[in-house]
């Protein structure tokens, strides 16, 4: 049984520290990417939100992590530059990662993916390459089309959400069946048909 700890005001504060803390982290990482210069891309549900938000604002999802993409070659250069701003660089089973402060624990992290890089061996897609992107605000965002095939490689449950998302909206169609190989065809093809899971 969980112990209830926090009700009212205390409780909407936690949740509203929660959310904020997730987009300072993203606000750090990249305006620190900016300032020196080092090509990235934001993946995962904070560029699923900057999409998503374009269209409908109430379809939005928090998220508990930032996920970035980099050139495995500029790892080197953007690891003084993300600890100064208050990041610790770690690799752990096969994972890259910048912690948020000394006490963070991996979901407290950015999440790096490396560009034409398989994420998983058995992927069929590799990450796609950051020459080119989508400004939003100050943050370098994949373009759609890139982030749409990013989540049919992964396509675990919080992908298939955020598809499920783009298709409620519109974002997504039958039109964009003929961009993606067989195997990711088939996999937005199970989501048309099946939009309510």
């Amino acid at each position: 049984m969980i112990e209830i700890k926090y009700t009212g005001d205390a409780l909407w504060e936690r949740i509203e520290r929660a959310v904020e803390k997730v987009k300072d982290r993203m606000r750090r990482v990249t305006r620190a990417l900016n300032a020196a210069e080092i090509p990235y891309a934001i993946i995962g549900g904070n560029a699923v939100q900057h999409w998503v938000s374009q269209v409908d604002e109430s379809v939005v999802r928090n998220t508990q992590d930032v996920d970035i993409i980099l050139n495995e070659s500029d790892l080197e250069r953007a690891i003084p530059v993300l600890e100064s701003a208050g990041f610790i660089f770690r690799q752990a089973a096969g994972i890259t990662m910048f912690l948020d402060g000394p006490d963070a624990k991996a979901r407290d992290a950015v999440h790096v993916v490396f560009a034409g890089k398989k994420v998983r061996e058995h992927y069929t897609e590799a990450v796609p390459e950051i020459d080119k992107v989508e400004w939003i605000e100050d943050a370098r965002t994949l373009p759609f089309d890139r982030l749409v095939k990013m989540k049919l490689t992964s396509f675990r449950r919080k992908d298939q959400v955020h598809l499920l998302d783009m298709i409620s909206i519109g974002l997504l169609d039958p039109s964009w069946l003929d961009r993606f190989s067989p195997e990711l065809r088939s996999r937005l093809q199970e989501l048309l048909d099946n939009p309510d899971g």
